[in-house]
Formats: structure tokens, sequence, C-alpha cells
């Protein structure tokens, strides 16, 4: 077995364990589920029993995942960089995994016009959590304070803008692909 064979190996047997653990499950309620032996299993976890296909597609099964995430590695950076758009004021980050999404974050200053024409409405659907300070969601007709360690999350279809509250606010927005093109459009003009 070659050493990466052998690390792959090892990072299966612990991401076994950790779901498991992580369920709050003993060795003999997930053996019960995967129907396997409790001794069998404890082998597997422990690396005294070869890993066999069948066995990795019923535990992945009983884990409530998938084969594919049960033995991916993770062969790219696990930092990423932000693309700074210093015209828009904001900070991206690509997010590999989940390509049609995308996080945002901005530092605002002034508080959501009171002008409705400025609100924006697209398809898609957007998440935010405040970082510091105090925003203020103008949704529709509403006007919703989020304070910092608070999150929202709405339908980008509803008329939309946001600002702060009383002095600078951060967020971090995650948009789905529908919700980060209606905002890219609305940039340009």
């Amino acid at each position: 077995m070659t050493q990466e064979n052998g690390e792959m190996d090892s990072l299966v047997r612990k991401r076994i364990r950790a779901l498991r653990v992580a369920q709050g499950w003993s060795l003999e309620e997930l053996a019960t589920r995967a129907n396997l032996s409790q001794s069998t299993l404890s082998r597997i976890e422990n690396g005294q029993r070869r890993l066999a296909l069948d066995q990795l597609v019923t535990l992945a099964r009983a884990l409530d995942t998938s084969l594919d995430q049960l033995v991916e590695t993770a062969t790219e950076d696990v930092v990423t960089s932000p693309v700074i758009d210093r015209a828009h004021g904001l900070m991206r980050w690509p997010i590999r995994a989940y390509p049609d999404m995308s996080i945002v974050r901005q530092r605002m200053t002034n508080p959501p016009p009171d002008n409705p024409a400025r609100m924006r409405a697209h398809p898609g659907h957007e998440w935010l959590v405040v970082l510091s300070g105090t925003a203020i969601l103008q949704l529709g007709n509403r006007r919703i304070r989020v304070e910092k360690n608070q999150a929202a999350e709405f339908p980008t279809m509803l008329p939309h803008d946001i600002g702060a509250e009383g002095g600078p606010c951060e967020i971090l927005g995650i948009f789905d692909r529908d919700a980060r093109r209606g905002h890219q459009r609305g940039d340009d003009g």
C-alpha cells in the first residue's frame, strides 16, 4: 500500500468514526443500521480490517452521506483569498464546492435610502449575517433592524435594500446564482 493510499484509508476510518460519534451512536447502533457485526465495525474503525467497497457503500447510507463524501480528499487549498471590488466596497470569496453561490463581505456607512425606486427585486435568494454594527434591511414596506450576530434570509423577488444604522456596519452575504446575477446587473447600472 502506498503512503497516499494509507492516508486515504486512515482518513476514511476516522471519518466513519467521527460521523458515528456526531450522531451520538454507539458502535452497536451503527453496526445494526449498517447490517454489520459490532466487531466488524470496530475493526473497520480501528484499521484492523480491510475497507471493502460494499461495506463502505452500506456505511455511507447508514451515516446519511454519500460514498463520494465519505472518501473525498481535500486536494485544493482550504484557504481562499477575497476578490476585492473597490468600486462597490465589496470583498467576494469564491466557493469552489458551490459554484452557483457566492459570499460577499460588505462594509456600509449609510442607511438605506427612503427612495423605493432604489430598491431591487430580482430572482434568487439571499442570506446575510451582521458581523459588526447594526444593519437596516428594507424589505418591501418593512424596515427590519438586524443587529450584530443576527442573520436574515429572504427571497430577492421582494424589493430590498440594506444599509447601516447609527454608524458603520459590516455584513457577510450569501447569494445563490440568481441573486448574485441580480445584484451584479444592479451594480452595472
